[in-house]
């Protein structure tokens, strides 16, 4: 069985014991459908009872795939995170991380850790693999987050990235932040 990045010429990205998986337009069928032995075996990693995350609503499959359809230079963008080891566990998924195209060469990202992996640093290491990856693009000058001021956990996940306050989100109630090319 040949690798998904093959398919789509994206490698994994590593981040200490994770793997950040890009994701496939079949993943992403897979896993609409609740299909996990086959998730499973696309990201070669277990699926536990809590995924999907919370946060992804029905719409993110759609938003996903047709954000690939129609701007395949941004497959990559969204990537599974796997724990490949520690937490005396073995190939597990634990999250995910994504990202989209604002215009002018910024990108907003996102991230979502399953509850039983929280506060764990998981969600740091895999959105600052993922900031990191997307600064060495060409097309890519800034990266951006928002998230509500009363989540503390997120704002720190995006200073620990490098991210400075940036003023208001684009959702009422949010605030941004950002982290440009030097």
């Amino acid at each position: 069985m040949s690798l998904p990045w093959r398919q789509v010429g994206c490698p994994d990205l590593r981040a200490g014991s994770l793997r950040l998986v890009a994701i496939t337009a079949e993943m992403l069928r897979a896993d609409e459908a609740r299909e996990w032995a086959r998730v499973e075996q696309m990201v070669r990693a277990k699926v536990t009872a809590e995924w999907p995350p919370a946060e992804w609503e029905p719409h993110v499959y759609q938003f996903i795939l047709k954000q690939q359809e129609t701007l395949p230079e941004t497959i990559g963008y969204h990537r599974y995170v796997v724990l490949c080891d520690g937490l005396g566990i073995v190939r597990t998924l634990v999250g995910a991380v994504g990202a989209h195209p604002k215009g002018n060469g910024e990108v907003e990202i996102g991230y979502s850790t399953l509850p039983r992996f929280q506060r764990r640093g998981i969600a740091t290491a895999a959105a600052k693999a993922m900031v990191e990856w997307l600064l060495k693009r060409e097309d890519v000058t800034a990266v951006v987050a928002c998230t509500f001021p009363r989540v503390g956990e997120s704002i720190k996940v995006m200073e620990r990235c490098g991210m400075s306050y940036a003023g208001d989100g684009d959702e009422p109630g949010t605030v941004m932040y950002r982290k440009s090319k030097r």
